[in-house]
């Protein structure tokens, strides 16, 4: 019961990570207003969880959607403790000289915008009462280039920029402010990236499985639902503006392959000399 009789707002919460962190808030004690365009399954992770939980249609790009939920969370549960700034895309995908400016524009206004509102507008609410916890979703892609398409991988940056910004002026408040860069987990967005069926999580953590640095192990939705648990609860009450990974070591430099200059070979010296 780590985070009982906080409330909890999380976007994007009808699959993936939000679901994941949905039911784990909810098990821990926490109540729940759930966020999502897809309004059938975000109503269904709400049912399954019951008088703890409250759906509302949610488009992350509409600055009064965000602002509905926060409120919602007041109205129905008397404060917010906890933000979840969770929805997201892939977005758009290919070579930079031929992106197409509307998708861009697009992507940017989900992954980058749409957290900026749910900061914002958490902050409205947890600044005066001076507590809460604002977590969001940023990625390896944010740490690393490379890892992800340009926009997403540019979004995600900045994610994890505002973090920090934000973490700086509402630790005044006692507001901490933190984020989240998974790897390439077993979600139905990177099943359809991997596979071309969102559907496909099976055949997703086997894939994930192969190439993970820790052998046989794939990422999955509840380990980033455990770290916003962390992030979340009073246990991590001196924590903020950091960016927490889960990822299997990627971003360190792990990888399936042994690290250079894993074995012994007598020391190197200078000139070509070997040896003390």
């Amino acid at each position: 019961m780590r985070l009982a009789g906080k409330v909890a707002a999380i976007t994007g919460a009808a699959s993936g990570f939000g679901a994941a962190a949905a039911q784990r808030f909810v098990a821990e004690g926490a109540k729940v207003v759930l966020g999502d365009i897809q309004e059938d399954a975000g109503a269904a992770v709400a049912k399954e969880l019951g008088d703890s939980a409250v759906f509302v249609t949610c488009n992350v790009t509409d600055e009064d959607h965000i602002a509905n939920m926060v409120d919602t969370a007041v109205s129905e549960f008397g404060k917010l403790d906890i933000m979840f700034n969770n929805a997201g895309i892939v977005g758009t995908v290919g070579p930079i000289a031929t992106t197409p400016g509307d998708e861009w524009r697009f992507t940017v206004d989900i992954l980058l915008n749409g957290v900026f509102y749910g900061c914002k507008h958490a902050a409205r609410v947890m600044a005066p009462q001076g507590s809460g916890a604002i977590v969001s979703m940023a990625s390896t892609a944010g740490i690393l280039g490379g890892l992800g398409p340009h926009c997403y991988t540019a979004c995600k940056h900045a994610v994890v920029g505002l973090t920090k910004g934000v973490a700086a002026e509402l630790c005044q408040y006692n507001v901490r402010v933190n984020c989240i860069a998974p790897a390439g987990m077993a979600t139905a967005m990177v099943a359809n990236v991997s596979t071309g069926d969102h559907t496909a999580i099976e055949d997703t953590k086997k894939i994930l499985a192969g190439n993970s640095p820790l052998k046989g192990r794939p990422g999955l939705a509840e380990d980033v639902a455990n770290a916003a648990l962390w992030l979340a609860s009073d246990e991590a009450g001196y924590t903020t503006g950091h960016c927490l990974t889960t990822d299997a070591g990627t971003t360190t430099g792990a990888s399936t392959n042994p690290p250079a200059f894993a074995e012994y070979q007598p020391l190197f010296r200078e000139a070509g000399k070997h040896g003390l």
